[in-house]
């Protein structure tokens, strides 16, 4: 285990100035284009694959950091030079973390390298679990998984929406109900290689901000998937719901695994106050990251304590810096309009501010969520 410290050690500096090289020099330049395009930025894709910047060997080491602060202090200088392209770069990792939080480690090694592919096979990925009638309820999915024992095959039905990279994504990593009598206890994630029949994308999503970052529903019709795709095994699962049937407590369920591991990835008077609150955040973001890289557990919500003050606090700065600019401030030649775009989503995404607001308020009175 890693001493918590505010200290960065020489590895994390470096790395952290050369991707705000990268965000000066690339990211930034280019996101007013691809917030007005509303495309996949590729060409910016395959310059940070070049770099290693998009590569497995790259996420492994920064989620590999014993602090848990690499990956933070990563996405806030790609962030910097721009959150739809960061998001797009970075999106892949949503899928990473479903598969590291649930799969046995045979998965993780076959399945997260397809998550990135090479510099010259650039693959993406995506992570699926809202719906839509039931986006930060997840314990009320209506898509499906139905085991074909005959085939050892599962049959996926249903429709996820808000996906990144949905659609466009050559490995899709999917939470799905088992048993719905179980509510988010009967449920588990599924892998969707690439090339699956049955799968495609629906409606894409035309968006207030982020828009260099493709979202979008993606359909499941009489998908089938090998056994070997439900991640952690079936026999784990059957041993889980056994557990859920009989009224015991069972181990943390499939989306929230996932969003635990990623939310805690995901400023004269009015400066002053600015630079107070984001100082707040990032320590809330890197104590929650920290907790999460040394095995100790959020007995009071710090993972959703970090997301929704993060969250709520960009928003709030940004609109700050448009108010002290004025109209100028307002206009689209100004990046500020478009990082109060984009930081909207960041309240909303991975668990609304409420859903936050409702996870703590649970875990501090002893509350558990099933």
């Amino acid at each position: 285990m890693s001493d918590y410290s505010l200290e960065l050690n020489e590895d994390q500096i470096q790395i952290t100035k050369w991707v705000h090289e990268f965000a000066e020099n690339v990211v930034r330049p280019a996101g007013p284009e691809w917030d007005e395009r509303e495309e996949t930025p590729w060409p910016i894709i395959e310059e940070a694959a070049k770099i290693g910047l998009y590569s497995y060997d790259f996420i492994a080491q920064a989620f590999s950091d014993p602090t848990g602060l690499l990956m933070c202090l990563v996405s806030e200088e790609m962030s910097w030079g721009d959150a739809g392209i960061a998001l797009a770069i970075f999106g892949s990792t949503l899928a990473v973390a479903g598969i590291f939080a649930n799969g046995t480690p045979e998965q993780t090694a076959e399945w997260i390298p397809q998550c990135f592919g090479t510099p010259d096979d650039i693959k993406l990925a995506a992570f699926g679990v809202s719906e839509p009638d039931a986006g930060s309820d997840v314990s009320s999915l209506k898509s499906r998984a139905v085991y074909d024992e005959a085939k050892d095959e599962w049959v996926l039905n249903g429709t996820k929406t808000w996906i990144t990279n949905g659609g466009i994504a050559n490995t899709h990593v999917l939470v799905l109900s088992v048993d719905p009598t179980l509510g988010s206890r009967g449920q588990a994630s599924f892998v969707v290689p690439e090339g699956t029949p049955g799968i495609s994308q629906g409606q894409k999503f035309k968006k207030m901000g982020i828009r260099a970052s493709h979202t979008a529903e993606v359909i499941l019709d009489d998908c089938r998937v090998p056994g070997r795709c439900l991640l952690g095994g079936k026999e784990k699962l059957d041993e889980r719901l056994a557990r859920a049937k009989e009224g015991k407590r069972t181990s943390t369920q499939a989306a929230m695994a996932t969003f635990e591991s990623s939310r805690p990835i995901v400023g004269a008077f009015k400066l002053a106050d600015m630079k107070m609150h984001t100082d707040a955040a990032r320590l809330l973001v890197q104590r929650a990251a920290n907790m999460a890289a040394t095995g100790k557990r959020f007995e009071n919500g710090e993972g959703s304590m970090s997301k929704l003050y993060a969250g709520e606090n960009a928003v709030w700065v940004t609109e700050q810096a448009i108010q002290i600019l004025g109209g100028y401030g307002y206009v689209r030649e100004n990046p500020v309009e478009q990082w109060h775009r984009d930081s909207k989503i960041y309240t909303i995404f991975e668990g609304t501010s409420e859903v936050q607001r409702l996870v703590i308020s649970r875990a501090i009175s002893g509350i558990h969520i099933n």
